[in-house]
């Protein structure tokens, strides 16, 4: 699962480019000095990472607090159901219903600090322009953080996080040197590819929850091996 996590960030990462572009565009690099350029690309993108991780790290505790009252297998169920259907509804549906609404004011304050971060260019100003980068609403962090709720622990929570965000280092990082790279059809139908591995994800999570005892893809679940193991002593 981490590396479908991993593909979902890479190839989400088109559509980051067009919630997140902005700022990568403007992030306040040195352009005189290369190695000092590619330091504070590091450094944005570390401090992304270390939000993912943190989101995740919490989400994951929340997969484990449900793991507790033995609910883990229909966790998974309905969390590949609802990537399923977040793909499926069409997105004019969530605009009427404006479910982001009461995160209007946290996300105001994150891009006003944001901004007062843009206008320095200390090495400190690139981690913390990262890690606000990283708490901005977005439609593939959210699927991403399903994957964390359904992972069953805080660990693993925070590695699904950070692998899907190590995925969408190589474009973020192309766009910050070309700002116009991969335009026109070849990132049209990447755009189109996305639905379609979120459906697949969705899949693989449904699946691994109904237990069907197919390793890697379905294990059976954990109380069945032991009654197992019991019956043939």
């Amino acid at each position: 699962m981490l590396f479908s996590v991993f593909i979902l960030g890479l190839l989400g990462s088109f559509h980051c480019i067009g919630m997140c572009g902005p700022i990568a565009f403007m992030l306040p690099v040195d352009q005189t000095n290369s190695v000092k350029k590619v330091s504070q690309i590091a450094i944005y993108h570390f401090g992304r990472l270390l939000a993912y991780s943190i989101i995740g790290l919490v989400f994951g505790l929340l997969g484990k607090s449900l793991y507790i009252f033995g609910i883990q297998q229909q966790l998974s169920i309905i969390i590949g159901v609802l990537m399923i259907l977040v793909v499926l509804i069409p997105q004019k549906t969530f605009n009427k219903y404006n479910l982001s609404k009461p995160l209007y004011k946290i996300i105001s304050k994150v891009k006003s600090t944001l901004g007062i971060a843009m206008k320095k260019k200390t090495l400190d100003t690139f981690i913390t322009i990262g890690f606000l980068n990283g708490f901005l609403p977005c439609g593939l962090v959210y699927m991403a953080l399903f994957a964390a709720i359904a992972s069953g622990n805080a660990i693993n929570g925070s590695l699904y996080m950070v692998a899907f965000g190590i995925g969408t280092i190589p474009l973020m990082t192309t766009t910050i040197y070309f700002s116009h790279f991969l335009k026109g059809t070849a990132r049209q139908k990447i755009q189109k590819a996305i639905p379609i591995f979120i459906i697949i994800i969705g899949a693989l999570f449904i699946l691994r929850g109904l237990g069907l005892g197919i390793p890697y893809i379905s294990p059976a679940p954990v109380y069945d091996l032991i009654s197992n193991s019991v019956d043939c002593h």
